[in-house]
C-alpha cells in the first residue's frame, strides 16, 4: 500500500502540466552507488525531482490557483482547458528544506513529516545522462541496498521507498494530445498498484470530476514500508503495461492492491523488530536494508523467482525472520508457492497469482520501474494495515501485523503529536547480487527439482481434478522432505 489511499494537503497547491516560471527549478543532488561483482561500488551522480502533486499550480502567465481544495471553474470548466490553462511551477532550492522538509545529510536526505501547512513528500530519482527523465531500474537478478533511520517514526506513519512502472518521461510522449509539457523534471507521471485517485492529471487528463476520479495505476515492488513499530515489503502485480488510467469499479481489478507481503511480525515473529536492544533488528538505530531479486536462471534475462531480505546493523547481518504460523512451513522469502501458502493460512484470496504472480513482477521489473521515496500518513485506514491489526476486530491468523494499538494512526493525532517525525534515506546502492554487502543469498534446503520448495508447498500447487497423482509425484520429488 502506498499513500496513494489519502490526499496530503498544502494549501492552494496541485498538479498542472505545463512548466510555470515563476519559481527556478532546482533538483538537489542524492547519488547512487552502482556495483558489480567484479569491479566494486561506483557513483552515479543522480539527483532527486518533487513529485508533481506537491506543487504549486496557477493559471498560465499570473498568480491564480487552479486548486485549491477545489477546481477553478474559470480556468477548469474542462480536462483540456485545464490543461490548457494551467501551469506547474518550480521548487526552488529553498523550497526543499523550508516547504516540504527535505533537508540533506551525509549520503542522502532526512525526509520530515510536516513543514508548515504541508504534510508528507513524495520524490523520485532523475537519470544522470538524460535528466529530463527518470532513472529506470531493471531489477532482475540484481539487489537494492539503503540505509535507512526510523528512529521518530510512530504509529501510523509510513517511511517508505518503493519501485513502480511510471514512465521514464514522466508520460509526455503518451500524453492525451500532447497535453503534459512538464514531464519528469517537474515530478509528474505518478502510478501504484492502488490506482491512485488523488493524481490531477493523468496522461493529459485533468481529474477534475472529484466525485469519481480516474485512477493512475501500475505494477508496484515496495521493497520499504515502515515505522519503529513494525515493516513489510511487498510485490504488486498488475494486469496492464505501464500506466493505466481507470475509471469507476475498474480500478479495483486492474491490479493486486494488497499484493505479497512479508511483515515478520503477521508471519509470527514479534520480538524481530522494534525500538530497543531486545530485538533482533533495533528501529531506535539506523541500519542497511538488502533486498535481493533472485531469477529462475540466476541471470539477467531470467525471470523472477524469489525475493529475499536481510539487514545489517552494527556491522551484524541479520536475517530476515522464518514464519512461525500454524499451517506454514519455515520459509523467509516471496515465492509463488510461500504466496500462496501463506494467502490459504490467512484466509486471503490469491490475488497475487491471478495479477500474475512472480512472472508478472518479473515482466513490470524487466520493462523498467522508478524509485520513489516518501513519507506519509494514511487517512483510509490510519496504517493499521502495516502496524495494528487488520481488520479491526480481526482474530485469525495474520491480523496482527504489528504492536500498534487500533485507534492509532489518525491523521490528525500523529500530525499534532509526531509532526517532527522523519524518515532518513542515504547510500543508495544498486547492482549485481552479493555486491553492494559482499553477501550472497543463502541456498535452498529443499531439493532442486521439488516445486515450491518444500512437500507442504508443492502439496498446496496441486490442481483438484490430478490431486492424487500430484502428490504422488510431489512425495517422489520432494524426496527429502516427510509428509506428516
Amino acid at each position: 500500500m502506498t499513500q496513494s489511499l489519502v490526499a496530503f494537503s498544502l494549501v492552494g497547491l496541485a498538479l498542472g502540466q505545463q512548466t510555470g516560471n515563476q519559481k527556478v527549478e532546482y533538483h538537489p543532488s542524492m547519488d547512487l552507488q552502482v556495483c558489480t561483482s567484479a569491479g566494486g561500488c561506483a557513483p552515479e551522480n543522480t539527483k532527486i525531482v518533487m513529485d508533481a502533486n506537491w506543487r504549486w499550480v496557477h493559471n498560465v502567465g499570473g498568480y491564480e490557483n487552479c486548486f485549491d481544495g477545489d477546481w477553478n471553474a474559470t480556468f477548469c470548466p474542462d480536462s483540456d482547458s485545464c490543461c490548457k490553462n494551467c501551469a506547474l511551477d518550480g521548487v526552488e532550492q529553498d523550497d526543499w528544506s523550508a516547504v516540504y522538509g527535505v533537508n540533506a545529510t551525509e549520503g542522502g536526505f532526512n525526509v520530515g513529516l510536516e513543514q508548515g501547512d504541508n504534510v508528507g513528500s513524495r520524490f523520485y530519482l532523475l537519470d544522470s545522462k538524460t535528466p529530463n527523465n527518470y532513472r529506470m531500474f531493471n531489477l532482475l537478478n540484481q539487489e537494492f541496498t539503503f540505509d535507512v533511520d526510523v528512529s521518530t517514526l510512530g504509529c501510523g506513519l509510513n517511511g517508505a521507498l518503493y519501485f513502480v512502472e511510471m514512465d521514464a518521461d514522466g508520460g509526455v510522449a503518451k500524453s492525451r494530445n500532447g497535453l503534459n509539457k512538464a514531464g519528469a523534471k517537474m515530478g509528474t507521471g505518478y502510478c501504484d498498484a492502488q490506482c491512485a485517485h488523488d493524481i490531477k492529471f493523468i496522461g493529459g487528463v485533468a481529474n477534475i470530476n472529484q466525485t469519481n476520479p480516474y485512477g493512475s495505476c501500475c505494477a508496484e515492488m515496495d521493497i520499504w514500508e515502515a515505522n519503529k513499530a513494525a515493516t513489510a515489503f511487498t510485490a504488486h502485480p498488475c494486469n496492464t503495461e505501464g500506466l493505466l488510467r481507470c475509471e469507476g469499479d475498474d480500478c479495483n481489478h486492474v491490479c493486486d492492491q494488497g499484493g505479497c507481503d512479508y511483515n515478520a511480525y503477521r508471519n509470527g515473529n514479534p520480538d524481530h523488530y522494534g525500538p530497543g536492544s531486545q530485538y533482533a533488528l533495533d528501529t531506535t538505530k539506523p541500519f542497511t536494508v538488502v533486498t535481493q531479486f533472485l531469477t529462475s536462471d540466476g541471470s539477467d534475462a531470467g525471470t523472477l523467482s524469489e525475493i529475499r531480505r536481510f539487514y545489517v546493523q552494527d556491522g551484524k547481518e541479520i536475517p530476515e525472520a522464518t514464519t512461525k504460523v500454524a499451517g506454514l512451513d519455515s520459509y523467509d522469502s516471496l515465492t509463488d508457492a510461500n504466496c500462496k501458502a501463506q494467502k490459504s493460512a490467512f484466509g486471503e484470496t490469491n490475488d497475487f497469482a491471478s495479477h500474475g504472480g512472480m512472472a508478472g513482477m518479473s515482466a513490470a521489473m524487466s520493462r523498467g520501474m522508478v524509485l520513489v521515496m516518501s513519507i506519509w500518513d494514511d487517512g483510509a485506514s490510519n496504517m493499521l494495515w502495516l502496524d495494528s491489526t487488520f481488520p479491526e476486530g480481526a482474530t485469525g491468523a495474520g491480523a496482527a501485523r504489528g504492536r500498534c494499538a487500533t485507534d492509532s494512526g489518525v491523521p490528525a493525532d500523529v500530525e499534532k503529536t509526531g509532526k517532527d517525525s522523519y524518515v532518513g534515506f542515504k547510500n543508495l546502492k544498486f547492482g549485481a547480487i552479493g555486491s553492494t554487502t559482499g553477501s550472497t543469498p543463502a541456498p535452498s534446503p529443499a531439493p532442486s527439482d521439488c516445486p515450491g520448495g518444500s512437500l507442504s508447498n508443492c502439496i498446496n500447487l496441486c490442481p483438484a481434478d490430478v490431486f492424487a497423482a500430484c502428490v504422488e509425484s510431489c512425495q517422489q520429488r520432494c524426496s527429502s522432505e516427510i509428509l506428516v
